[in-house]
């Protein structure tokens, strides 16, 4: 049992940091718990950033993991506002604070989360340069945005991930006028492949998204501290009164690199590396949530994750693992996404050339779909396209590491369960 007398610390006060301190508490541990916050508000949940709060759909209060009063209620010590600048492994401290306050631990949570990754081109110090990562940044694009749909305004966005659809959904809904910028060929192309990234592309187009793919931003002009214009490797400018940045994110990794913590390589997916328990090189300190690089056995690698689901579930485990309960984290990789009239739900782990075919089940000119990643007849991933109530048993087939017929997989008429060995 854990004496009442030690104290647990956990430096990241997003939802990973946030749901780690609530399952402390839920699994019965009594001793201090303090969390630091380099955010002024409170902690909270990032998808509706970019989806329903941006959108203006959502309140501002329902993003948050728990009300302002739950953190003193359940005697967790929230620091928010505070950064930590050191740890020392060896007296097991943090130091943290504009006054240096200084903390003993005797277990160590990192969910440090990731950063948005900066343009290196001219005029990213402009003021309509935005990035979207934090509650205050969705704030401010979300004026932008409608600002932008009232006044039939221009948007640039560098990349066709996930945030840059979705904002270039969200930009659409408003009015605002879209150029989406992509050195891919495609949208998503390193998640989703060519197979299915050109459907994405379609739905934007269909609803007014300009795309220039195969390009870079390489400029972003102005006059008088504001945007005027962006412009792209093959020497054209686009009118723009905003531009955002959204080119992937980095895991914020530099505490755990200076107090020595083993990282794992680029191949490897960059990131703290952590075991099956999520406990790093050093016994008393864990990491969680996009930081975390982990070995996962289903997929025979090593995994760096950010999306939501892995925050939810990564931060519980590390606490139970804390706590000293027998943890092995393994959970399929999944995220979900909303643009436009479609919804999709996506399990799984399969970049390009890890596999043999997609097969479709359903009607993909519909928009209404199952597709499956495969390899040597193993399912590797599935993604839900407007078909709901499937991800378990979509999980369940890659799960099995099963040989599946791909006639079967692609028959509607064949319930998913009954492929499950």
């Amino acid at each position: 049992m854990v004496d009442a007398d030690q104290t647990f610390v956990i430096v990241g006060g997003g939802l990973a940091g946030a749901k780690a301190a609530e399952t402390l508490r839920a699994e019965g541990f009594t001793g201090r718990v303090i969390l630091i916050c380099d955010e002024r508000d409170h902690p909270y949940e990032r998808p509706p950033l970019s989806k329903g709060y941006l959108l203006g759909k959502e309140e501002r209060d329902s993003v948050f993991v728990h009300e302002p009063a739950w953190y003193a209620r359940n005697d967790i010590e929230l620091h928010l506002g505070q950064t930590v600048d050191a740890i020392d492994r060896t007296a097991k401290t943090v130091r943290f604070g504009e006054d240096g306050t200084v903390v003993h631990y005797d277990k160590l949570l990192l969910a440090t989360g990731a950063e948005p990754r900066r343009l290196d081109i001219p005029g990213t110090d402009l003021a309509g340069v935005h990035h979207l990562r934090r509650l205050a940044h969705a704030e401010r694009l979300k004026g932008v945005l409608a600002s932008l749909g009232r006044d039939n305004g221009h948007i640039v966005i560098a990349g066709a991930g996930w945030i840059g659809l979705e904002v270039a959904a969200a930009a659409r809904e408003y009015g605002a006028e879209v150029t989406v910028v992509e050195p891919e060929p495609t949208p998503l192309h390193g998640v989703l492949g060519p197979e299915l990234g050109g459907l994405f592309g379609e739905l934007h187009r269909e609803h007014g998204v300009r795309f220039h793919f195969g390009r870079r931003l390489t400029e972003i002009v102005g006059q008088d501290g504001m945007v005027l214009a962006a412009r792209t490797d093959d020497g054209e400018e686009h009118p723009a009164h905003d531009v955002l940045a959204a080119i992937g994110a980095a895991p914020r990794i530099g505490l755990a690199e200076a107090a020595g913590l083993e990282i794992a390589d680029r191949a490897g997916g960059r990131g703290v590396v952590v075991d099956e328990q999520l406990r790093t090189s050093d016994p008393d300190i864990y990491a969680a949530g996009d930081v975390a690089s982990f070995p996962h056995a289903l997929f025979d690698t090593r995994l760096r994750v950010e999306h939501w689901a892995n925050a939810l579930n990564g931060g519980p485990a590390a606490a139970r693992a804390m706590l000293g309960r027998d943890v092995v984290y393994d959970r399929v990789p999944y995220f979900f996404s909303d643009q436009y009239d479609l919804g999709m739900e996506y399990s799984g782990w399969a970049p390009p050339g890890s596999y043999d075919e997609v097969v479709i089940r359903g009607d993909a000119g519909k928009r209404e779909f199952i597709a499956f990643w495969v390899k040597d007849g193993r399912v590797l991933a599935g993604m839900n396209v407007n078909v709901w109530d499937v991800t378990e048993p979509i999980q369940q087939l890659i799960r099995s590491k099963a040989q599946v017929n791909t006639d079967s997989l692609a028959d509607p008429h064949i319930p998913l369960e009954n492929l499950v060995p």
